[in-house]
């Protein structure tokens, strides 16, 4: 009973911030379930140029065999392409078809054109996983490139593709919004584009009508991604790079002013990811967001030079030593070997935070061009203990109160009360960089409770001072730290090692321990590593993190 009211508090704290449209259509899309039309496919659009496709690892192992997520299985009966005892998002992977456009494509076409022809035979239309609207929307834009790479359809194949956008056209993603919308939007420019006939303009108007209308809302003007997750404005990116090299392919189908937009905007999204990248060129882990899934920084910049011309210049910006997205939320700081990127704004979209994690004022650091202090990453979308913990406050470099979440994540892609972000400034002096913030997650709590935190950097050292307003027992400021690094706990404090720097952290008005733990740098994926653990019950306290870096 007790289990069942905490739900119900929750769902009502969670569907309070929905929009109406997600809302009824929730009811839609679950009451509405049109019949696929099944038809010829229109004649095919002439192309101009062989499509390019962005470097891509292969996830197909053999004929019938593949790996996603660090997981390797085989395909070997129809109905394994919805098995319920595998994970939804492996499932998904398996009806993206990216394999399609991986390295080394050519060589496994005679594969590629085998699972094509199971998947039609084996997926009924309207029927299954794969027909869900982000699966299908990912798979046929894969089949479109393919095509446009140098290979080729069957008619049964063109007629499938043909099916597919159809379908989609009537299952857009409106009840959850967000980056599925986009990709809905862009598979059916997609289809608009690559047929022609009077079907296909009705996709290509619907598709841009929907990704004008979200590109809008979608891309903050400091051109992040809304929903606050690097990996999936990284997604995001590639999609609309992906536009305009669709744009280069058919020339003079796509208005001109639209294409000069989503030129700005990619520019935008890229000076972002670049930003959030961190010296290794990984990206930095706020919300839902691993390694292995998106592009890298590099990858999509590459892209980015090989599609438009005009976006070289970003790589060559300078990145200031203080590089505020204040839209997004996010502050880097870098001096001397030192880069931190700390999160000091919302956790998403009030309306569709999916992929928020409970991480408000966490940061990471890298030194040397190394990760030393990491946020947790994720391993696992499905639901159940351990999406929880990786969602929740404690695998985050942040403050832990009273063992609460700063934001009340729940289930898979849910969340209630969320922590607000106040009194967010920085400010560079001569030997100093330093940021400060608070929030209120914890005001539900107790009345008043806040959490106030400053970080200075400097060429040797980082300070945090951590400041508690109102009624508390104890707080715990969490400190992950990368695999790589060792970890040895004395009088004093702790010390670091890594390959070529020592790091010493101590305290006051606070006790430091090392636990052990687990990082998820990728899904499917845990490395063991320390924690150091602040604790502490006094109001004020602050953690010293001093370094001295091999000669």
């Amino acid at each position: 009973m007790r289990e069942s009211l905490r739900t119900f508090r929750l769902t009502i704290n969670t569907v309070r911030y929905l929009r109406p449209v997600q809302i009824y259509g929730r009811v839609w899309f679950k009451m509405r379930k049109p019949k696929p039309f099944r038809r010829p496919a229109s004649a095919r659009r002439l192309h101009s140029q062989r499509w390019c496709p962005m470097p891509r690892k292969p996830s197909m192992t053999g004929p019938c065999r593949f790996q996603f997520l660090n997981v390797e299985r085989t395909l070997r009966e129809p109905a394994q392409w919805t098995n319920g005892e595998v994970p939804k998002l492996w499932l998904y992977n398996l009806h993206y078809f990216d394999d399609l456009l991986a390295d080394g494509a050519d060589d496994r076409r005679a594969w590629h054109e085998a699972l094509i022809h199971r998947w039609i035979a084996e997926n009924p239309a309207g029927s299954g996983i794969g027909w869900d609207p982000y699966p299908s929307s990912l798979r046929i834009t894969n089949w479109i490139q393919w095509v446009l790479a140098g290979a080729s359809l069957s008619d049964a194949a063109l007629d499938s593709l043909a099916t597919q956008a159809r379908w989609l056209a009537r299952r857009m993603e409106f009840h959850l919004l967000g980056n599925h919308l986009l990709a809905n939007a862009k598979a059916l420019i997609f289809a608009g584009t690559f047929f022609t006939g009077r079907e296909a303009r009705h996709w290509l108007h619907r598709g841009v009508r929907v990704l004008d209308e979200q590109l809008t809302e979608q891309i903050l003007p400091d051109g992040g991604h809304v929903e606050r997750s690097p990996m999936y404005h990284a997604i995001v990116l590639a999609d609309v790079l992906d536009l305009l090299q669709l744009a280069n392919v058919f020339p003079g189908v796509l208005d001109t002013a639209r294409v000069h937009r989503w030129r700005a905007i990619a520019y935008e999204m890229l000076r972002w990811m670049r930003i959030m990248t961190h010296p290794d060129g990984d990206l930095a882990f706020f919300n839902d967001a691993v390694m292995g899934i998106a592009s890298r920084y590099c990858e999509l910049q590459d892209y980015a030079s090989t599609v438009v011309t005009q976006l070289d210049g970003v790589k060559n910006e300078e990145i200031r030593p203080i590089e505020a997205l204040a839209h997004s939320g996010y502050v880097r700081l870098q001096r001397g070997a030192a880069v931190l990127i700390a999160d000091v704004g919302d956790i998403g979209p009030d309306h569709q935070p999916g992929h928020a994690h409970a991480d408000t004022l966490s940061f990471e650091l890298s030194l040397l061009g190394h990760r030393v202090f990491v946020n947790g990453g994720v391993s696992t979308y499905e639901p159940g203990p351990l999406r929880l913990r990786q969602r929740g406050t404690a695998s985050h470099n942040t403050v832990v109160i009273d063992g609460h979440d700063s934001s009340e994540v729940w289930g898979s892609f849910r969340v209630a009360r969320r922590a607000r972000p106040q009194n967010v400034r920085w400010n560079a002096d001569e030997d100093v960089l330093c940021l400060h913030a608070s929030h209120d997650g914890y005001e539900r709590i107790s009345r008043g409770l806040m959490h106030m935190r400053h970080w200075s950097l400097t060429d040797t050292s980082l300070r945090i001072e951590d400041s508690i307003c109102g009624d508390f027992n104890i707080a715990q400021a969490m400190l992950i730290v990368h695999p790589d690094v060792d970890v040895v706990i004395g009088r004093n404090g702790a010390v670091l090692r890594g390959a070529d720097y020592r790091i010493q952290v101590s305290t006051t008005g606070a006790a430091i321990e090392s636990t052990l733990g687990t990082w998820h740098p990728r899904f499917g994926l845990a490395l063991p590593n320390r924690r150091l653990e602040v604790q502490s019950r006094a109001r004020r306290f602050s953690t010293q993190i001093s370094w001295r870096c091999a000669p």
